[in-house]
């Protein structure tokens, strides 16, 4: 809310200032052909007009028409929405491998489907647990979907553990990982190290080399290229999604991501 009222206290007045100079001024025609033409001295640069009468009118301006704020507002959000879309595509087009190949990911559904959907995820994060089901429904549904799940830890260390643990076991037992997913995403509690490790357990895991594996600097070395990846996608939150050229931004349910990946299919 803070950010909104700045934003809408730098950018309003600018925009209320060129609309005014260029005669969008509610009122009276002979008052408004006054004030636009003052204003339109001072966006000229004019230093010889009166800074007061400037702002004055302005903000009567302002008082009279708040919706503009609210306009400047919405214009500005979607500008910048388009520009980080553009930007987006560059970023997928040049990492494909690494979005939707990367060999410490896991892959559940047909894993040579035709199109593929790509979740960043957290083991500790609430809305993720509960994507879980969409997962479930829309590989269940659609037998050409290969989903892939990349490792984003970002809410402390637990998380940060609990992924180690999770992509070692992946690199050990790959044909296991949807079920070590589901078990551990899918459970009560905080996931940790600890608890990723008996989930690994339960899957017939041997420990002493689980541990080892999690040793491997590798492990960490895609984690932090998939941080590195996420920042230059403007991820900052889970679940995200890669969905052919767009990503998708939260857990927004079933039905949306359907309609995202039956887009990707018809773009093939």
């Amino acid at each position: 809310m803070m950010k909104k009222a700045i934003l809408l206290g730098t950018t309003g007045v600018a925009v209320a200032l060129a609309m005014l100079a260029f005669g969008f001024v509610a009122g009276n025609p002979q008052t408004a052909k006054a004030d636009t033409a003052l204003l339109a001295q001072a966006v000229s640069g004019d230093t010889k007009i009166d800074r007061a009468e400037v702002e004055g009118i302005i903000r009567d301006y302002l008082l009279k028409n708040p919706e503009v704020l609210l306009e400047v507002q919405d214009a500005l959000e979607a500008k910048q929405k388009e520009e980080q879309r553009i930007a987006s595509l560059g970023v997928i087009e040049n990492a494909k491998d690494q979005i939707f190949n990367s060999a410490f990911d896991g892959v559940v559904g047909n894993p040579n489907g035709k199109v593929t959907i790509v979740e960043f995820y957290d083991y500790n994060c609430g809305f993720c647990k509960r994507a879980i089901e969409d997962m479930r429904a829309l590989t269940k549904a659609d037998p050409d979907l290969r989903f892939v799940l990349k490792e984003f830890p970002i809410l402390g260390p637990d998380s940060q553990k609990a992924s180690v643990v999770s992509m070692a076991f992946h690199l050990m037992y790959p044909e296991k990982y949807g079920e070590f997913h589901n078990a551990l995403l899918g459970g009560q509690g905080r996931a940790t190290e600890a608890t990723a490790i008996k989930v690994a357990l339960s899957l017939g895991a041997d420990e002493a080399k689980l541990r080892e594996k999690m040793k491997d600097p590798s492990i960490a070395e895609a984690i932090s290229k998939t941080l590195d990846l996420a920042n230059k996608l403007a991820i900052t939150g889970t679940p995200s999604y890669v969905v052919g050229n767009e990503v998708v931004f939260g857990a927004l349910g079933k039905e949306v991501l359907a309609k995202k990946i039956e887009a990707a299919k018809a773009a093939l």
